[in-house]
């Protein structure tokens, strides 16, 4: 029996009587969709394998690349013959229980929505941020994974609306830079393009990972995975917000100081170039 809104149903609704609602025991992808062709998708699906591993989620035999991306596409062909949007690729593990699962095997869940911007933009109005310190991210294996445990993201998002920023940077328990509400942190001065390594806490972030291999195959740049304290912000020529449905993001403004986008632009510029080549 449950109470909906008032309303006595005398069996679970399947939305409710899941793991993923009840105890956020799921992981989830969210991708990039351009002409129906799925942006890194390999590296979508091998992060969404090894959270599958970590959380101990059985993978069938048929959750191959080609099952999945066939999926996908399934999915969107529905809304338009030639899609571009977002993709949520969920996977929760399925079966009744408590905090002890009675079964390791999972369920897939595809959402898809239209978005019209195709490239990655390049952000020409004011984008502010600045800390939030209420609560931090756990520098532990588990906040490197995209599940759906993200009750800190929401709140910190709640607070950003209420303060007129348009995003926040979180800390670990140690008072380091983990990342953004939404994505992975990138600070820039000079030639050396900096950003936190795992081990902080933050997300193992696929835009992330992609801006690291092509900055290390460019000469005019440097790349550092290092730890940072918010000091270092401010001094900082650049400040980036990177996940792998805007690209990367180009602050402009933090604590009343203001910063460029020169690097970022020509960092977006090779990604919109292989987007282009779809």
């Amino acid at each position: 029996m449950i109470n909906y809104n008032g309303n006595l149903k005398d069996h679970y609704f399947n939305d409710f009587n899941n793991r993923a609602f009840l105890y956020g025991d799921s992981v989830f992808e969210t991708i990039k969709v351009v002409n129906n062709k799925i942006i890194f998708w390999e590296e979508h699906y091998m992060r969404l394998m090894s959270s599958m591993r970590i959380l101990r989620i059985n993978i069938p035999s048929i959750y191959t690349p080609d099952f999945f991306e066939n999926q996908i596409i399934k999915t969107i062909i529905n809304l338009d013959k030639s899609f571009s949007g977002r993709i949520i690729l969920s996977v929760f593990r399925d079966g009744k229980g408590y905090y002890m699962p009675e079964i390791n095997e999972p369920n897939f869940v595809i959402a898809a929505n239209k978005i019209s911007e195709i490239f990655f933009k390049i952000n020409t109005g004011s984008y502010k941020i600045d800390l939030y310190k209420d609560f931090k991210v756990q520098s532990n294996l588990l906040s490197n994974l995209k599940t759906n445990n993200k009750v800190l993201n929401v709140i910190a998002s709640i607070y950003a609306k209420d303060n007129g920023l348009d995003n926040c940077i979180l800390l670990n328990e140690k008072k380091q830079v983990a990342e953004f509400i939404n994505g992975n942190i990138f600070i820039v001065n000079d030639n050396t393009i900096k950003t936190p390594p795992i081990s902080t806490g933050c997300l193992n972030g696929i835009m992330r990972n992609k801006i690291i291999e092509l900055v290390n195959g460019v000469n005019d740049y440097k790349i550092i995975e290092q730890s940072f304290s918010p000091y270092e912000l401010i001094s900082s020529n650049e400040i980036w917000v990177t996940n792998s449905i805007s690209g990367i993001i180009a602050v402009t403004e933090y604590r009343k100081k203001y910063f460029s986008d020169g690097v970022c632009k020509n960092i977006l510029k090779h990604f919109n170039q292989e987007i282009s080549k779809l």
